[in-house]
């Protein structure tokens, strides 16, 4: 049975059907099953689940998302962050089937991987194995990372040998048809003292409006080695988006890792990193922006496991019309994770009365020597620094666009990449409204 003709929905049959038309290697089978048995066997998340009672999904209906395009076609979306610049490699997907892949041949003969994960999977399968679902993202955590593990497919690898630094930027689009779905799983693997830097970004087809997503990300980061990431979420405004991210960092290795959460109907995200070696490093930057009636909630965790580690979270949210922001943040410190030093802070810029901003940060610390702080605000812009500009001949539009502009600015001075500076800076600005 060919994918094109694949049962609808996330049933028995379809599950079976899907099995059947692959072929790959037997414990990626095995792994499938197991994840799918965990799916079957778990209720749908409720309000009465801590993690869920501030994002309400009862309006969810998986049924009516299940049914595979049969041609995509190679009509994609402009490249926002990767598409001014020069980039060192450039892979392309719609609705979870790749459209194809392009890596600097001197990367290539270095030994980097960069492409298809569901192809790769096959080819380097001695490779893959071991880090992919094993080690950072766990596909029976929650109904929704098993459906994930079971039927994931399409998605992004890259893989850097040790040693290996990438001094341009990869980048990897991902675009969404309407009522499709996309599993794309992110599998980055970096090897001793590698470095590189992914831009990823994900788009609904212009028009194309509702969608789902069920995806995951995994980060891998050998000692000594550095990564960059960015992941822009662009959605269009019906696509319920789902995602489980962690990145687990060695000994002196780092990440910058930021988002840019702007799309979907509702998000519901974990965004974990483990600093599991002496003298990890992670930032992470968030950055949100919702209208509409757009509910975007993201739960991170920093969760020091190794002494001298520094992890440095910064979300920053605005919020116009009905929309709401969730953001629950967590520093987890083990008895182990001596010498800790851990920051992290929301800042929520309400545009309008009606939105909602929930802020919890937490702290779980069970070592007596650490440096760990937390906060979070919340506030409406300042009607005399609107009237401030206007003195100066702005016109009141043009007053709110600059203070959302400078609000977002802690962010964007942490980010290296101008491209992705001026992506994120002009991707909030069109979406600014009268504020009232």
């Amino acid at each position: 049975m060919s994918e094109s003709t694949l049962p609808i929905g996330f049933t028995q049959e379809a599950f079976d059907a899907f099995i059947a038309s692959r072929n790959e290697p037997g414990w990626l089978t095995d792994m499938r099953h197991s994840a799918w048995k965990h799916f079957s066997d778990l209720p749908m998340p409720s309000r009465r689940d801590e993690e869920w009672m501030r994002t309400d999904i009862r309006l969810f209906r998986m049924d009516r998302f299940g049914e595979p395009e049969k041609n995509p076609g190679e009509t994609l979306p402009h490249a926002i962050l990767g598409g001014e610049i020069e980039v060192a490699g450039m892979m392309t997907s719609k609705n979870s089937q790749s459209l194809g892949t392009q890596l600097d041949p001197a990367l290539a003969a270095q030994g980097v991987l960069f492409g298809d994960l569901e192809s790769m999977v096959c080819e380097h399968a001695d490779l893959i194995q071991p880090h992919l679902m094993s080690r950072a993202v766990d596909p029976l955590y929650d109904k929704f990372s098993a459906l994930h593990g079971a039927f994931w497919r399409g998605g992004t690898l890259l893989y850097v040998p040790r040693g290996v630094v990438i001094e341009q930027p990869l980048c990897a689009l991902t675009a969404l048809g309407e009522g499709q779905i996309d599993l794309g799983h992110t599998l980055v693997v970096l090897e001793d003292g590698a470095e590189a830097t992914l831009l990823s970004e994900s788009h609904s087809m212009p028009g194309c409006e509702s969608g789902l997503h069920f995806g995951a990300v995994e980060m891998l980061l050998a000692p000594e080695s550095r990564l960059r990431y960015v992941n822009l979420q662009e959605w269009g405004t019906g696509v319920w988006h789902f995602s489980h991210q962690k990145a687990v960092v060695d000994r002196d290795a780092s990440i910058q890792w930021t988002i840019g959460a702007l799309g979907s109907k509702l998000a519901k995200v974990n965004q974990h990193v483990a600093l599991v070696g002496t003298g990890a490093d992670a930032q992470v930057n968030g950055v949100m922006f919702a209208e509409g009636k757009q509910h975007l909630s993201y739960h991170t965790l920093q969760h020091h496991e190794a002494p001298g580690c520094h992890s440095d979270l910064l979300y920053k949210c605005a919020l116009q019309d009905e929309s709401r922001t969730v953001w629950r943040g967590m520093i987890k410190v083990d008895p182990l994770a001596q010498k800790t030093d851990g920051y992290q802070r929301n800042d929520n810029l309400i545009l309008n009365p009606s939105a909602r901003a929930d802020s919890i940060p937490g702290l779980e610390i069970e070592a007596d020597d650490v440096r760990c702080t937390h906060g979070a605000t919340s506030g409406r812009v300042d009607d005399e620094m609107i009237y401030y500009c206007q003195t100066r001949g702005l016109t009141r539009e043009e007053a709110v666009r600059l203070i959302v502009s400078g609000f977002f600015q802690q962010i964007s001075d942490r980010i290296p990449l101008e491209s992705v500076r001026r992506a994120l800076g002009d991707a909030i600005s069109q979406r600014i409204r009268e504020y009232e």
